[in-house]
């Protein structure tokens, strides 16, 4: 028997109480806090006693906030996010800070307890109150909530509170990472449980914060109230508009009250009108309801239909009618799965495909990556950064395991909209510990995470980590491999905690998933039903892109310049311009920190900036020296690359292709880099492309197989849809098809095949949908084109604001 999992076994229970949620009255402690710092000595500085030892200097802090941040507006540093300014950063990574305040006991009654919750601690921390310490962090990912009661003065008097934050990177030295663990510049962050990217990223910069980066809260609770509520759905018949939906809740129910003298209401209501109620009386501190609904109406992802949502209600009444404590929330009623086989190939078609309320779901969509490097100011982007996901049309998005988890309002918004969540957890591109101390902290966070967003109908899909599993067979360590399948982490630990409290929901282990059975078979790609397609980058039609044998493409990219308003933020004037030496392309420091360069000592390291170069001089022959036209030409290579990649998968929608998302949306830091929108919010080109190709009905054009192309209808909602469609040649004028369509739900029809188009040109594809008339565009030829002839002829396309 795995003593590992034995032992784990035999904690969950106590976890299950350690991330449950909790519904009382809350106060914020969030605004001004003092701030003292030093470097960190051989000895971690842990409490008030060991703090009168060290001499300290004091800024202001705003929580929720980065310590970062505090310095700049201190003066004490450069704005981190121009040129190089980030390495300036690096000396920091070994101080440590304590962030103080005051705050007055609230009113509260004999038997109420007092809590106090840090919704996020970055990441190392010891917290004291009134000089009498009341619990320790350790993750700067889940939520921390500590009882505080006995450590608090008599209501209404003053008390204070100290947070002492040590160093991740030198907490992260007391540790001997696993033999091969080591990838890119991550070595101090196998054992840390922070957003794996705050080491150093393709797409982030090394930023090894602390702070106190989400909010801190005093919560009164009652002796009776709800630990935790969750409500899912067990079965739908969609054509009855019947479901089955379980509500579980749990109470803290002193023996005293469990017989009957606390009554239990739940409720739910659509649009104002209530359509199920319940008392009961409670007789346990735990329950289930199962509600037989009728007359539903469903959520669904974005063009299958209204992503209905219920208003849910659990409430705790006295003997006297009084509310005890009331938990609300919103719910959708829908089943969803993940139907997947362990390998695919052409011989041996296996499967990969979002099922939601019975019905195949082809998902289109994006990578969704931090907006931020200080995560506190997450919550300024998110809005504007979710506009673009809809506005995209994405009716999927994948959460990145090098991230944080978000905050409850992004899956909120996710369920209102109807876009469905890929959530991995935070784990990503190495080899974690395998002892059982790991183990635990992993199924702590892994507890946490889940308790808390369960509820949440967009969430199709846990994962268990971002390309673990390949780092282990084809990445760093090739040609020697470890099979994936005996990590302790993905393959029992997280499950198991799954399986207990969301069985509902499907689990991937990984991201791409080497199951038993790839690796008994080779370890090859090519058995791979899910996969991430980055390869060499080379050109954007290589067979790499058009043969690949995946049927669900969960990351895939191309690079492309930000615009020249955003390049003159980031860049101090002097280095806006990126070649030293324009003949070799020899770019300057700020443009490799930019690429993005994790160390300043590695030197001379252009080549991800030099994948543009490579990119443009493919598609276009030569590379413009101009700033302007390389900003042109680049983008404009990315954008016809990412319209390409999608538009393989939506034309070959369910033959065999079943879903594409694309890296990325934006970028969380002034980067140069394969997002579509940089931090500043300015889209390139890409974003105006897939925006045109990823509406519900699409009519678009495959490249030339046997000597035509296949002009082709790709419909996402769960109504037949039928139009018009002209296309003609942009440059002549010459029309080369008109005609009638008609596309079954939820499919894919070829409308016609077209003759192969000779030498080089765009077609324009005017069609009608039930939504609207809509254009597209389809580049024809082979590489390389005049970059000024493609500029003349997208213009008069008419479709893009270029």
């Amino acid at each position: 028997m795995n003593t590992t999992f034995t032992k784990l076994t035999a904690t969950l229970a106590l976890l299950f109480a350690a991330g449950s949620l909790t519904a009382g009255e809350k106060s914020s402690l969030d605004g001004k806090w003092r701030l003292n710092y030093w470097p960190q000595g051989d000895t971690p500085i842990v409490s008030p006693a060991d703090a009168r030892q060290v001499e300290m200097k004091t800024i202001e802090a705003t929580v929720p906030g980065n310590v970062e941040l505090d310095l700049l507006a201190a003066g004490l540093i450069e704005q981190p996010e121009i040129g190089s300014n980030v390495y300036d950063l690096r000396p920091w990574e070994g101080y440590q800070w304590r962030y103080s305040r005051t705050f007055t006991t609230p009113q509260h009654a004999d038997g109420d307890h007092i809590q106090l919750n840090f919704n996020g601690i970055d990441c190392y921390a010891d917290v004291w109150v009134n000089g009498r310490q009341v619990g320790s962090a350790d993750n700067m990912l889940i939520e921390h909530r500590f009882d505080v009661t006995k450590a608090l003065k008599p209501a209404g008097e003053e008390n204070t509170l100290e947070v002492y934050i040590r160093s991740s990177v030198i907490e992260g030295r007391q540790y001997i990472p696993p033999t091969i663990s080591i990838n890119f510049a991550q070595v101090e962050s196998v054992y840390s449980r922070r957003a794996p990217h705050t080491y150093g990223w393709d797409i982030m910069p090394r930023l090894v914060s602390a702070g106190l980066w989400r909010g801190v809260e005093l919560e009164v609770l009652k002796p009776v109230h709800l630990r935790d509520v969750h409500w899912f759905t067990t079965s739908v018949d969609v054509a009855n508009k019947q479901a089955t939906v379980f509500l579980d809740y749990a109470i803290s129910l002193p023996t005293s009250m469990q017989d009957g003298k606390i009554t239990t209401e739940f409720s739910l209501s659509r649009n104002g009108k209530q359509v199920a109620m319940y008392r009961a009386k409670v007789t346990s501190h735990a329950a289930r309801h199962i509600l037989g609904l009728g007359d539903v109406e469903f959520w669904w992802p974005r063009g299958y239909g209204e992503p209905a949502l219920y208003d849910a209600e659990v409430k705790l009444m006295d003997e006297a009618g009084n509310t005890l404590d009331i938990d609300r929330r919103r719910i959708g009623i829908r089943t969803v799965k993940l139907d997947f086989t362990p390998t695919h190939t052409p011989e041996n078609p296996g499967r990969f495909c979002f099922i939601v309320n019975g019905e195949k779901v082809f998902a289109r969509g994006s990578n969704w990556t931090p907006m931020d490097a200080f995560h506190s100011r997450d919550t300024q982007w998110l809005d504007r950064t979710f506009d673009l996901v809809t506005d995209l049309n994405c009716n999927m998005i994948r959460c990145w395991g090098g991230n944080v988890y978000e905050d409850t309002r992004f899956y909120e918004l996710c369920d209102e909209n109807g876009v469905m969540v890929w959530q991995d957890f935070g784990m990503g591109c190495t080899f974690y510990s395998q002892r059982y101390e790991f183990a635990r902290a992993i199924e702590r966070e892994v507890t946490s995470v889940v308790m808390k967003l369960r509820s949440h109908p967009s969430i199709a899909l846990w994962s268990g980590n971002n390309e673990n599993d390949q780092t282990l067979t084809i990445g760093t360590l090739a040609p020697f491999r470890i099979d994936p399948n005996r990590d302790v982490v993905s393959r029992q630990v997280i499950p198991m905690v799954l399986y207990e409290l969301d069985p509902s929901r499907s689990y991937l282990p990984s991201s791409p998933y080497w199951s038993e059975e790839v690796c008994q078979q080779g370890y090859s790609t090519a058995l791979l039903p899910e996969d991430h397609l980055w390869g060499p980058r080379g050109y954007y039609k290589d067979p790499f892109y058009t043969n690949a044998n995946c049927l669900f493409v969960s990351e895939i990219g191309y690079h492309g310049m930000p615009n020249r308003s955003s390049l003159e933020k980031m860049f101090p004037a002097e280095t806006v311009y990126p070649w030293t030496d324009r003949k070799e392309f020899r770019w300057n420091e700020d443009w490799l920190t930019k690429a993005v360069r994790i160390f300043k000592e590695w030197g001379y390291t252009p080549e991800r900036n030099n994948l543009m170069i490579n990119q443009v001089r493919l598609l276009f022959g030569e590379v413009p020296t101009k700033l302007d036209d390389f900003i042109f030409a680049s983008q404009s290579v990315q954008a016809e690359a990412m319209k390409f990649f999608v538009e393989i998968y939506r034309g070959n929608k369910f033959a065999p292709k079943t879903g594409i998302l694309w890296w990325n949306i934006r970028d969380g830091w002034p980067l140069i880099s394969d997002a579509v929108v940089d931090y500043y919010f300015s889209p390139k080109m890409a974003y105006h492309f897939l925006r045109n190709v990823q509406r519900n009905v699409c009519v678009l054009i495959n490249d030339a197989a046997d000597g035509s192309h296949p002009l082709v209808a790709t419909n996402d909602t769960r109504s037949a849809a039928n139009g018009t469609v002209r296309v003609s040649d942009v440059a002549s004028g010459r029309e080369i098809f008109r005609g009638s369509y008609t596309v079954g739900k939820n499919a894919r029809a070829e409308i016609a095949r077209l003759p192969e188009m000779k030498g080089q040109g765009i077609l324009l594809i005017e069609y009608t949908t039930p939504e609207g008339s809509f254009s597209n565009h389809y580049l024809y030829g082979n590489a390389p084109f005049k970059l000024d002839e493609y500029r003349k002829l997208l213009r008069k396309t008419k479709i893009y604001d270029l």
